[in-house]
């Protein structure tokens, strides 16, 4: 283990009240802004946190990332074996009373850690996420998919809401848990490389855990950058709602399936080579961009903002379908 220490805050050997872990593959630039945004946090007097970052097996590293973003940095360099291993080492080298969980692309408003500080102190939980947002500096692509994975006209209105579904399941995106719990449940399942917060998240519950969403603690996120990864990323979680199911089952809910039957349904109204049904299609792109428009996007992001609503629907759709027939994920 690599260890790199700064002189930005002390370095706390005895137990401190929060450790935020950082999985990074091959991602130096983005690690470079979210450290920039630690070191920008206002308000964190008192507040004895630790940062650690888990190299997962990189060609492109962040060592000298680390070394100059003026944080006392815990810089664990291992062998790849994915997030959820990434995050288990990371663990295992935490001193804080809560383990925070955040993306290599995320990026901390200036209050966060004051926040979710607060939330903690004043809420009785075990385990809590926060939600994410875009920001003007994005890319107009990076805002369409923002778009789509948090509005009430796809599946993504789900993300970040208490009654979403049934629980609140926090996401590693923006993620605490006491690290007592997290080590009781042994941590992140090994070799689960999609899904697996949302499998510590129901195994936390199903032991008597209380989760909670705190609303003002979100983090910007960074979104693919094209549609093409972005597909990739979500027909892997298309796949990975099966599985868990698998793992849980009975979490499997009717909203889980709407992609696939937006799928079906596409696919067979336009065999159907009928032009009035063809204007049934119509009417759902219409109200994406009606909805971005009136909540003062323009029209080219509106146009956008179509296109990632339906990569969404067809990549989680057609994982999901597939997994289903064709099940080859553990």
């Amino acid at each position: 283990m690599r260890q790199l220490i700064g002189t930005h805050l002390k370095r706390i050997e005895q137990m401190c009240k929060f450790s935020f872990i950082i999985p990074i593959y091959n991602r130096p630039d983005e690690l470079r802004e979210l450290l920039a945004s630690f070191v920008s946090q206002e308000q964190v007097e008192g507040i004895d946190y630790e940062v650690i970052v888990v190299e997962d097996g990189s060609t492109n590293d962040s060592e000298d990332v680390v070394s100059v973003s003026g944080l006392p940095v815990k810089y664990i360099v291992q062998e790849n074996t994915g997030p959820s291993g990434a995050r288990n080492r990371g663990v295992k080298e935490a001193n804080g009373e809560w383990v925070v969980f955040l993306d290599s692309d995320a990026v901390l408003p200036n209050n966060y850690i004051h926040r979710v500080n607060e939330y903690v102190d004043n809420t009785a939980c075990d385990l809590w996420g926060g939600p994410d947002r875009s920001r003007e500096d994005f890319t107009i692509i990076q805002k369409a998919i923002d778009y789509s994975m948090t509005s009430l006209l796809t599946t993504g209105g789900i993300r970040g809401k208490k009654k979403s579904v049934d629980h609140f399941y926090p996401r590693t995106f923006n993620m605490g848990i006491r690290r007592e719990l997290f080590n009781q449940l042994g941590g992140f399942r090994d070799g689960m490389r999609y899904g697996e917060d949302l499998d510590l998240s129901m195994r936390a519950l199903e032991n008597g855990g209380v989760s909670a969403l705190f609303e003002e603690a979100w983090v910007y996120h960074k979104r693919r950058v094209d549609f093409k990864a972005f597909f990739r990323q979500i027909r892997q979680s298309g796949k990975a709602r099966i599985v868990l199911n698998r793992y849980h089952p009975g979490t499997l809910k009717l909203v889980h399936t709407l992609p696939s039957l937006f799928v079906i349904f596409n696919v067979a109204v336009l065999l159907t080579l009928s032009p009035v049904l063809y204007s049934i299609l119509l009417l759902y792109p219409l109200a994406i961009v009606v909805d971005v428009y009136t909540k003062g996007g323009s029209l080219e992001l509106a146009g956008y903002a179509v296109a990632a609503a339906y990569v969404q629907h067809f990549a989680y759709g057609l994982g999901f379908l597939e997994e289903w027939l064709f099940p080859k994920t553990n």
